[in-house]
């Protein structure tokens, strides 16, 4: 039916003309009256209604969003705030020789070049471009986490294109949010973040940033969806856009038409490596909190539960008599941690904090790690069949070093796990939901994992032939092999063609 419908349409206009054509033939076959061949003549000209667009809004922000160069002195290059790069599956040195791309890009590398050798010593060279945003008229940026953590060496570049060497004043890995700071003897033009509780589904945003290192681009489109979860962190709760985002957009604002941040792009989903839709932002509630602390402090303090969570399925609610499959199952307390010590136990389901509903791991995580090391919470507690309140104090999250020394112990879910297992193996996994194994549910395209051939939505089954059900699980059977000196371990994987076997490296030192 599509195909015929579209059929219809292809032939409606050349009937159309072949209409237009036969009156002219008849018309200048008899001859054309004066005030036809008047009415021929003048061109065509419609009165457009007003219709208001996004000029008054770039024009106002604009002073305000910069591109941020990153140096590095040991580095392997990359482009484009650290992402790998490809033309529709393709690398850049596939591209004819003619391409316009070619001279588009010329920083990108050239057929008649040598490759660029994976470590460079000497001098600091760029190795990352992305975008940034003043938030105060003395110098403070906000960036992605990713665009500066490999860096030496820091500058920015105004619309104007003016340059300035900047300074790192903290990072916040967990949300992927870093501050910078540029001392000169002026005030910026800087924005502020908007109270995106307001924010709906629909609304237009227009993203500025440096995508491909071009600087000072404007793209528009509409808030896709709210509260995403991509499986990047704890605290995922990302606003999804349609508006063009590329390679270089990272760390660079989302506005909405009153001219206030309601989000910084972080991350794009796509197949070809470039702009298809689908773009991703931290929301402005979770970035002012993080970047305040970062401007005053430095550095972020959460508060910590100290117990290892997992989602509820339909059955799991069903067997513990829970009316909807929701909270967070509590796996494992941590020993010592203000959860134990309060007396959760394997089993419990956190419903609700504050009288907050809890509505998956994922939103315990985030409402934990919200709050600050000290503040008491009020639990709700489905434990043996009832509905029970605890009170604690949060303790202090722990650094990742604390957590690995902890033998892979986690706080506020299996996310935090998953986060080791990126920085080691590439992937990140959940629990599944049949209680069989894990799901991987992210991989590194540049990762040995990759490699082998693990891919999203396959499961591993066991590692060292020990049946695995959480990242902790992986992590701790990762560490056995260590232990052991050996330096890969024995993962089992369920594909769609069945169950194999494979290595995989102990250490993210034989990443790929």
């Amino acid at each position: 039916m599509f195909h015929q419908n579209n059929e219809r349409l292809k032939f409606k206009p050349l009937l159309k003309a072949s209409a237009a054509a036969g009156v002219a033939a008849v018309l200048f076959s008899a001859g054309v009256p004066v005030g036809v061949q008047q009415a021929l003549a003048d061109p065509i000209h419609v009165d457009a209604p007003d219709v208001p667009g996004f000029a008054d809004v770039v024009s106002a922000v604009s002073p305000a969003v910069v591109s941020v160069v990153v140096e590095s002195s040991v580095k392997q290059v990359s482009q484009n705030d650290g992402f790998s790069f490809g033309f529709g599956g393709r690398g850049f040195d596939d591209l004819p020789p003619d391409s316009p791309l070619r001279k588009l890009f010329p920083e990108l590398g050239s057929p008649n070049q040598p490759p660029v050798p994976s470590q460079r010593k000497g001098r600091p060279r760029p190795v990352a471009q992305g975008s940034g945003f003043f938030v105060s008229d003395d110098g403070y940026i906000v960036t992605n986490n990713h665009v500066v953590k490999e860096g030496d060496a820091f500058s920015v570049v105004m619309n104007d294109g003016t340059e300035y060497d900047a300074k790192l004043v903290g990072t916040d890995p967990r949300t992927d949010l870093a501050v910078l700071k540029v001392d000169a003897d002026k005030k910026f033009t800087y924005v502020q973040f908007a109270d995106d509780s307001k924010l709906r589904v629909g609304d237009w945003v227009v993203a500025v940033g440096n995508p491909f290192g071009l600087g000072g681009t404007v793209t528009a489109g509409i808030v896709s969806a709210l509260g995403r979860d991509i499986s990047s962190g704890t605290f995922d709760d990302y606003i999804q856009v349609d508006a063009a985002v590329n390679h270089g957009n990272s760390g660079g604002p989302t506005f909405d038409l009153n001219g206030e941040v309601v989000g910084i792009n972080t991350a794009i989903f796509s197949p070809s490596g470039g702009n298809v839709g689908i773009a991703f932002a931290i929301p402005a509630h979770i970035a002012k909190n993080v970047v305040q602390e970062l401007i005053t402090d430095g550095s972020v303090s959460r508060g910590w539960l100290g117990v290892r969570i997992q989602p509820v399925t339909k059955d799991i609610a069903e067997s513990i008599g829970l009316a909807k499959p929701e909270g967070a199952m509590i796996a494992e307390p941590t020993e010592d941690s203000p959860g134990a010590k309060a007396g959760l136990v394997k089993g419990d389901v956190v419903t609700a904090v504050n009288g907050d509903v809890v509505k998956d791991a994922a939103d315990l995580s985030r409402k934990i790690g919200s709050m600050q090391p000290g503040d008491e919470v009020e639990l709700s507690v489905w434990h043996d069949g009832k509905s029970k309140t605890v009170t604690l104090k949060l303790g202090t999250f722990p650094t990742d070093d604390q957590l690995a020394a902890a033998d892979g112990s986690t706080d506020n879910g299996s996310a935090t796990g998953s986060d080791m297992l990126m920085k080691r193996l590439g992937i990140t996994v959940q629990p599944s939901d049949d209680g069989q194994g894990v799901t991987v549910t992210s991989v590194d395209p540049n990762s040995v994992a990759a490699d082998k051939g693990i891919a999203e939505g396959q499961k591993i089954l066991s590692v060292n032939n020990a049946d695995v059900g959480s990242s902790d699980d992986v992590l701790k059977q990762l560490q056995a092999s260590s232990d052991k000196g050996r330096s890969q371990a024995l993962f089992q994987v369920e594909t769609q063609n069945g169950t194999s076997f494979l290595a995989l490296p102990t250490d993210d030192e034989d990443k790929g």
